[in-house]
């Protein structure tokens, strides 16, 4: 008997018509677009930018998030699927060794991440007609709490699941077929992206970073990446490259990169005045 454990028994699915079906990981995705789009309605009223911008932002976001995300997992975690089962990476059936629809199962923030700054590149330079980083500056605010969203999808999923606590505290995933306590990983992670969002909110808001271009995406990446480092102390290994490198897990070796930029942004990086 685990006392002070829970289990978690949901069937991913919220609402099912039959013909159509909304699952749980794709209301989170919905809300973190939707309340993302609001947040940045109010800083573009902010900075006396127009709803065509915005619009436009949107678009570029939903579509980089997905196939950032979606390339990444499989660029990172599972490269031999390129030549074992390449129509499963773009579409949501996999062919090996049976055909079975799948959904977008695999997404991986790191891809998503690397995928916004190219569009945002491809933004900045088309629509807005300003520096990168500041728009990367002003989408690390909703960024921030939509990773809040995508950990509680994953939770619902019962997947990107932690390693067994060993005691009788945790999370057992009844979808798993398991009798034993994990931790709840993605909830940890959720946590700590809240205080992220909270962070960024008031440094915009209530000081003058904003004015320092590259500041803000700075801090999103110390901030995000650290708690994606110290998050993956309490997950189940995802395979990747790690067992190569050891030390750390694909996802840590993954975010130091990111860290390692954000300082460099925060404390050492001077605009051009062309780009200022």
């Amino acid at each position: 008997m685990h006392f002070l454990s829970i289990t978690w028994d949901p069937n991913g699915v919220l609402l099912d018509l039959g013909f159509f079906q909304l699952r749980y990981y794709s209301l989170m995705f919905v809300i973190a677009f939707s309340l993302g789009w609001y947040l940045m309605k109010k800083i573009y009223q902010n900075e006396n930018q127009s709803e065509e911008a915005l619009d436009s932002l949107f678009i570029y976001m939903v579509l980089s998030v997905l196939i950032g995300a979606r390339l990444g997992h499989f660029i990172f975690y599972e490269p031999s699927m390129f030549l074992e089962d390449p129509l499963s990476i773009i579409l949501p059936v996999k062919f090996s060794p049976t055909f079975e629809f799948t959904g977008f199962r695999g997404l991986a923030s790191h891809g998503a991440a690397i995928g916004v700054i190219i569009a945002m590149y491809m933004y900045s330079k088309k629509v807005i007609k300003k520096p990168i980083l500041w728009i990367l500056d002003r989408i690390s605010i909703p960024v921030a709490i939509g990773g809040v969203f995508v950990r509680l999808g994953n939770f619902f999923n019962s997947e990107i699941i932690g390693k067994p606590t060993g005691t009788d505290y945790g999370i057992i995933f009844k979808q798993l077929g398991e009798t034993f306590p994990r931790h709840p990983a993605q909830l940890y992670e959720a946590f700590g992206y809240v205080f992220v969002f909270i962070i960024l909110q008031y440094t915009y808001w209530k000081t003058d970073k904003k004015d320092k271009l590259g500041y803000l995406f700075g801090l999103w990446l110390v901030l995000t990446w650290t708690v994606r480092f110290i998050a993956e102390y309490y997950k189940k290994s995802q395979g990747g490259f790690e067992s190569a490198l050891g030390v750390f897990s694909t996802g840590q070796w993954l975010s130091i990169p990111f860290v390692l930029v954000g300082f460099y942004l925060m404390f050492l990086y001077h605009p051009s005045k062309k780009q200022s």
